[in-house]
C-alpha cells in the first residue's frame, strides 16, 4: 500500500509539473545508473563502485529525480550517496539520515560510517555501529565490511577482532572486494584467527583479481617480502603498478622503492622520485621520507637540502621515525648550511622516544660528546646498548668503543729526572 502511494504521488507531482509519469521513472532510472550500489538488491548491473562514480552527474541527476518524488527514500539514499563521494558529507548526512530512519540499509551503512568517522557531523560511534548492524543484519555487504572495522578497531563496540573476521567473511563471500583483502589482513596477522599466510594470499588474490587497490598491494607485499617462498620482485611490481594506477599511496610508494633499487623493474630514480611525490601529496609518511632521501643526496631530483628538510619534517609529524632521525642528522651535520644543534636534538629525541634505533644511537653520540646537553657517558651507553639490542650495528660498535675507553686504565704521571744541565756544570 505504501509502495502504491508512493507511486501516486510521484505521478501527480509529475503531472502537475508537466510532465508524464514516465518522464519521472526516467528520472529515477538516471538516478539509480548514476548513484546506486551494486551491492543493493536489484542493482547489482547498473549500480556503480564510489571509486569510480562520476559525482557531480549523480548529484544532477539525483536532485532532479528527488525534485519529482520529494518522499522517494531510495532517491534521498542515492543523492546522500553522491554528496558522500563527492566529499561533502554534511549535505550527504541531510539526505542519508531520513533515509536511514526509513530502513534504506544503503543510506543506514553511508550515513553510519560518516557519524562513525565525525566529518561534517558530530561523532557518534556508537549510532553509527547500530547503525550499521542494521544494515548488515539486512545482509547489505558493505554495512558487513563497515561493521567489521568497527569491531576490528573498537569504534562504537568492544574491540572483538573474531567477531570482525566474520562480518568480513560475509561480505566476502558476497563478492565485496574490500572486504576479501580486510579478511585476508586477519589472516595475515593473526588477528581473531589463526595466523595463516596461505590462506591470506588467496583473499588477497581474489580481492585483486576484482581489482581491488588493497589486495593487490597487499598480495604485492607478500612477493616482495617472500612471505610464501622467495621474493618475486617482478611480480611485486606489476601489482603494485595495478594498484598505484589507481591512486593507491602505499602502492605507489612501494613502487617507488623498486624502481629506486631496480628491484623488480629497470632501475629508474626519475620515476622513483615522481612515485614517491604522487605518495607524499596524498600523505603517506613513509614515501614523504624516501622522497626527503632523494633530495638530501641529488638522486633522481635535484639535490636541495631545504627540500629535503621540508619533507623530513613532514614525515616526522605524521609519525615516521626514520624521518626524524635523519632531520635531527641534517640539523646535527649542518647539511645545507644549516646547524642546529637544539633542532639536532629536538627530532633525535623524538625518534628516539619512539624506539628508532638509529635515532637511540644518534642521542647516545649527542650525550657522548656534550651537543646540545650535558655530557653523560653513562647515558650515552645506555642508549648505544638500547639501539644494538635492536639489532643497529653502528650502536654496538659505538657501545664497544665508549666502554673499551671508560674502562682503560688512566696512567698517573710520575716525576720526571733530567740529566744536570751545562750550564749546571
Amino acid at each position: 500500500m505504501r509502495v502504491l502511494e508512493m507511486l501516486m504521488a510521484g505521478a501527480a507531482l509529475a503531472i502537475g509539473f508537466g510532465v508524464t509519469p514516465g518522464f519521472a521513472s526516467e528520472l529515477f532510472d538516471a538516478c539509480a545508473s548514476k548513484a546506486a550500489s551494486p551491492y543493493e538488491a536489484g542493482y547489482a548491473e547498473i549500480g556503480v563502485d564510489g571509486s569510480v562514480m562520476d559525482t557531480a552527474a549523480a548529484i544532477a541527476a539525483c536532485s532532479a529525480a528527488l525534485a519529482e518524488d520529494p518522499n522517494s527514500v531510495p532517491l534521498k539514499a542515492w543523492l546522500g550517496r553522491a554528496y558522500d563521494v563527492s566529499g561533502d558529507a554534511a549535505a550527504a548526512a541531510s539526505y542519508l539520515e531520513p533515509a536511514a530512519a526509513a530502513g534504506n540499509a544503503l543510506a543506514q551503512t553511508s550515513f553510519g560510517d560518516i557519524l562513525i568517522v565525525g566529518q561534517g557531523v558530530p561523532q557518534d560511534m556508537a549510532r553509527g555501529s547500530e547503525l550499521l548492524k542494521l544494515a548488515a543484519d539486512a545482509g547489505f555487504a558493505p554495512a558487513q565490511d563497515s561493521l567489521g572495522l568497527s569491531y576490528d578497531y573498537g569504534e562504537g563496540v568492544g574491540q572483538d577482532h573474531l567477531e570482525a573476521s566474520r562480518w568480513y567473511r560475509r561480505a566476502a563471500e558476497q563478492g565485496l572486494p574490500r572486504a576479501m583483502s580486510n579478511l585476508g589482513s586477519m589472516y595475515a596477522e593473526g588477528l581473531g584467527l589463526d595466523r595463516d599466510l596461505v590462506a591470506a594470499a588467496a583473499w588477497y588474490q581474489r580481492a585483486a583479481d576484482r581489482g581491488d587497490s588493497r589486495g593487490q598491494y597487499n598480495l604485492g607485499s607478500f612477493y616482495e617480502s617472500g612471505a610464501l617462498g622467495e621474493p618475486d620482485y617482478g611480480r611485486a611490481a606489476e601489482l603494485y603498478q595495478a594498484a598505484a594506477d589507481q591512486n593507491y599511496g602505499p602502492a605507489l610508494n612501494a613502487l617507488g622503492f623498486l624502481k629506486q633499487n631496480g628491484y623488480g623493474t629497470d632501475l629508474d630514480l626519475e620515476s622513483a622520485a615522481r612515485l614517491y611525490r604522487q605518495a607524499a601529496d596524498l600523505g603517506i609518511a613513509q614515501a614523504q621520507g624516501n622522497l626527503a632521501l632523494l633530495y638530501e643526496d641529488g638522486l633522481g631530483v635535484a639535490q636541495d637540502y631545504a627540500m629535503a628538510r621540508q619533507l623530513y619534517r613532514q614525515a616526522a609529524q605524521s609519525g615516521n621515525t626514520d624521518a626524524a632521525a635523519n632531520l635531527g642528522l641534517l640539523y646535527l651535520n649542518g647539511a645545507g648550511g644549516v646547524r642546529d644543534l637544539d633542532k639536532a636534538l629536538s627530532f633525535t629525541q623524538q625518534a628516539a622516544d619512539q624506539g628508532n634505533p638509529v635515532g637511540l644511537n644518534n642521542l647516545g653520540h649527542l650525550y657522548e660528546n656534550g651537543l646540545a646537553v650535558t655530557m653523560d657517558t653513562a647515558r650515552a651507553l645506555e642508549l648505544y646498548e638500547h639501539s644494538a639490542a635492536l639489532g643497529y650495528q653502528a650502536a654496538a660498535d659505538n657501545h664497544k668503543r665508549l666502554e673499551a675507553a671508560l674502562q682503560a686504565p688512566t696512567e698517573t704521571p710520575s716525576v720526571k729526572s733530567y740529566p744536570p744541565s751545562k750550564i749546571d756544570n
